[in-house]
């Protein structure tokens, strides 16, 4: 079974195609197809993580040659380990669930076969980035994991909200990919191979230089940074919301988010080369993990609170990892690797749970605003008790599944007081947040009537993954719990190591810590002791603050955004002015050039061939007139000749010059006469 493992991508794809070009207008086969390959996915992915355990955790690893050069060999293949069969689980199982919810929640809609085969394209790309055996073949699909997710968010484009968080999402994660591939093809020049395996053994033999580790390993965190929505490029997540719901649950629970995270996790041992690299991490991941769980405090938007939510607990699991790279790099043991990949399972189910949850509540009352909302379990038992599981699980109460995720995380910082300090509060923050979310929904009493007559509960289609989800959001944490936790570990690390003893002071001060947050919630929303609002008020600056997400987005309006539409508006009137003058001007130039070309060979040079031309014919015209012949007309013109000879001689010039005018005036009349006389005699012929 582990040997066709490469199939398990090509089942959703198969089904892409067959909408793309045979189903489409056939909403519920494309539907039924969809759903139907990415079960097979998931049965196929069973069959894995079951071969993979008779193997105890042994990997195996498949290739063929792709393109051969002397100085880098790039293949296509897979790698099969317990990170990759825990993966391939994690994206079926939620990818199953969002399919199925999506034929009640996407009814009716004009574009149905389109957003299946989306979805199975999605699932495709995520599954192809799993199995990959090197960072060529990561890259490709982690770029159509780009480009789905595009796809998906602007699905209702004809919002400008949608399509401009489409955009966002898409030129966000692309500044990241930047930095990944300069750290891919700083692993291609320095260590002459991109295969995962042989890249890591490099590193651990020294052939590598440390200087080398730490720039490749910060450039490939970067494409992390973007995929998970990292600080500062976390911008993009809560705009994501825009997309339909179910995308939404997918892409936090079991895709493109989750793809930052098995990053890190997959190159680990790159990143156990290089403690600055991987201290870098870890505070990067704390970093957002606090500042999401601050902004999600205020939220209203049911979906954008779950956003947050997300973009904190990813920074949760980041900083795992980080903190093991950080301390293996120095020697010392930390169970942060599996913390991190063992909080991503967990968390897939509760916040699918909980994304779909949300999103069959603004299916009842069609509004994401809680504050809309109020007294929905009447109505909504269903949805409402599913919700409240997910919750205390992501708040980290024993014994649901977050809790043991939660508390390997707060057993990472072991070591670290200031990061245990800050996983504390993010944990109590995160209790707080939820249960804020969950009183305002789901208890009390309805806030705004009209919708709450019209909430209904769900269709079975979008309840039964619900339940399915919610009995996961309890149970699959205990592979986690003190007496398995050496076989999971173990399993995860390929290898026996040796554990300490669970600290149950740390389980216990995290869920003091979790309950605290969820009663203080109870006494503010349910039991209404203090007033929200009256807090609000008295804390303005701080509420403002973070109401508006610290004002990222603005600053980076503001330092980034405007100027480059300024400097694009220069560019455009350089081009339309500068450039495009010059070139008109040359252009105007030349076309009044040959205009004066065309005037002067039409005025002067043909003027000049034209006006010999006329004065040939006037001359021949008056000389015309001395060859008439009159026989006394000659004799006139000889005998005048010889009288102005003579007068010329014998004169002074000024009378010459006055007989000669006069015989020319005398000469011109006899020519008039003599041409009338010769007209009158030829009509006097003609009469004859």
């Amino acid at each position: 079974m582990l040997e066709n493992t490469y199939l398990i991508p090509f089942y959703p794809l198969l089904a892409f195609v067959a909408i793309l070009f045979f189903t489409r207008w056939k909403e519920r086969l494309s539907s039924y197809i969809s759903i139907g390959m990415v079960l097979i996915a998931l049965v196929h992915s069973l069959f894995v993580l079951a071969a993979m355990l008779s193997r105890h955790g042994l990997p195996m690893e498949k290739a063929i040659p792709f393109i051969t050069h002397p100085s880098l060999h790039l293949e296509l293949g897979m790698y099969i380990d317990p990170l990759t069969a825990v993966m391939l689980m994690i994206v079926t199982i939620v990818s199953s669930c969002v399919q199925i919810y999506s034929i009640g929640y996407m009814h009716g809609d004009p574009r149905y076969s389109r957003y299946f085969s989306y979805l199975s394209l999605f699932t495709f790309s995520m599954l192809g980035l799993v199995i990959a055996n090197n960072f060529f073949m990561l890259f490709i699909f982690w770029e159509l994991v780009g480009l789905t997710s595009y796809l998906l968010i602007g699905f209702w484009f004809e919002k400008k909200s949608a399509a401009d968080a489409g955009k966002k999402a898409f030129i966000t994660t692309r500044i990241g990919d930047l930095g990944f591939i300069i750290g891919i093809l700083i692993l291609a020049a320095y260590a002459g191979t991109l295969n995962y395996q042989q890249v890591f053994e490099k590193v651990a033999s020294g052939v590598l230089a440390p200087g080398i580790i730490t720039l490749a390993g910060i450039f490939i965190f970067c494409g992390a940074v973007g995929k998970s929505a990292q600080f500062p490029l976390h911008v993009w997540l809560p705009d994501a919301m825009e997309g339909p719901t179910p995308v939404s649950a997918l892409i936090h629970a079991a895709t493109m988010v989750a793809a930052g995270v098995y990053l890190v996790a997959r190159a680990m041992s790159l990143f156990v080369g290089s403690a600055e690299a991987s201290t870098a991490i870890a505070v990067i991941g704390v970093i957002t993990s606090l500042m999401a769980a601050t902004i999600a405090l205020v939220q209203n938007d049911i979906k954008r609170i779950l956003a947050y939510s997300t973009v904190s607990q990813l920074g949760y699991m980041i900083m795992a990892l980080g903190l093991y790279g950080a301390d293996t790099a120095l020697g010392h043991h930390s169970p942060g690797f599996v913390a991190g990949t063992f909080h991503l399972m967990t968390h897939a189910f509760f916040k699918a749970l909980l994304f779909l949850g949300a999103g069959s509540v603004i299916h009842a009352v069609h509004t994401n605003d809680i504050q809309d909302m109020g007294g929905l379990s009447k109505k909504m038992k269903i949805t409402a008790t599913t919700f409240f599981i997910a919750s205390l699980s992501i708040a980290g109460i024993f014994p649901l599944s977050g809790f043991w995720s939660k508390d390997e995380i707060v057993a990472t910082t072991a070591g670290h007081p200031v990061f245990m300090f800050l996983a504390l509060t993010i944990a109590f923050m995160t209790a707080f947040y939820m249960f804020r979310l969950c009183f305002l929904a789901f208890t009390g009493k309805p806030r705004v009537q009209e919708k709450y007559d019209h909430a209904h509960e769900s269709p079975n289609t979008m309840t039964w993954p619900l339940m399915f989800l919610a009995f996961l959001s309890i149970g699959a944490g205990w592979v986690g719990l003190p007496w398995l936790s050496h076989g999971f570990s173990s399993f995860v690390y390929h290898e026996q190591i040796h554990h300490s003893e669970p600290s149950y002071i740390l389980m216990l001060a995290s869920t003091v810590v979790a309950l605290s947050g969820i009663g203080l919630a109870y006494m503010i929303y349910y039991k209404q002791r203090f007033s929200a609002d009256a807090l609000a008020e008295k804390f303005k600056p701080l509420h403002t603050l973070l109401y508006n997400k610290y004002y990222i987005d603005e600053f980076y309006n503001i330092v980034i955004i405007q100027p480059l539409l300024k400097f694009t508006d220069f560019l455009w009137w350089f081009d339309a002015h500068i450039i495009d003058g010059l070139v008109n001007f040359v252009g105007w130039l030349i076309i009044k050039w040959a205009d004066i070309k065309q005037w002067f060979d039409q005025y002067i040079v043909d003027g000049a061939v034209n006006g010999m031309g006329y004065a040939c014919m006037a001359g021949a015209r008056l000389f015309r007139y001395l060859q008439n012949g009159s026989l006394q007309f000659y004799t006139l013109i000889v005998i005048g000749s010889a009288v102005g000879l003579i007068i010329y001689r014998v004169t002074s010039r000024g009378f010459i010059y006055y007989l000669l005018g006069a015989s020319i005036m005398v000469l011109i009349r006899s020519i008039i006469r003599t041409s009338g006389m010769e007209k009158a005699s030829t009509e006097t012929n003609v009469q004859d």
